[in-house]
């Protein structure tokens, strides 16, 4: 029977991936530190062959106080931070006007 030996301390490797990333429009910015991102797909129709706008709303993490209702911004996925937040603020793209 084979043993398998532990790795000493210090010299696990974690592989780590690319996060994936978002871009969408804050919907609503009312809880502390969270703000709601729609994000916009474009899909095809199976029967129809015609394009169809597909929206996902994602709750995301901010720790910015200064983000508004219609900026645009970047979120990308993390651990999970609670029941529905398992993304985070990246980076405001646009502000709304």
């Amino acid at each position: 029977m084979a043993e398998k030996k532990k790795p000493e301390a210090g010299t696990e490797t974690k592989k780590v991936g690319r996060k994936a990333t978002k871009v969408g429009v804050v919907v609503s910015n009312k809880m502390m530190k969270t703000v709601v991102v729609a994000v916009e797909n474009v899909v095809m129709h199976k029967m129809y062959q015609k394009y169809v706008k597909r929206t996902s709303k994602f709750m995301a993490h901010n720790d910015e106080q200064g983000i508004n209702i219609g900026d645009r911004v970047l979120i990308e996925e993390t651990r999970p931070l609670s029941k529905r937040k398992r993304w985070n603020v990246k980076e405001v793209i646009t502000r709304a006007s």
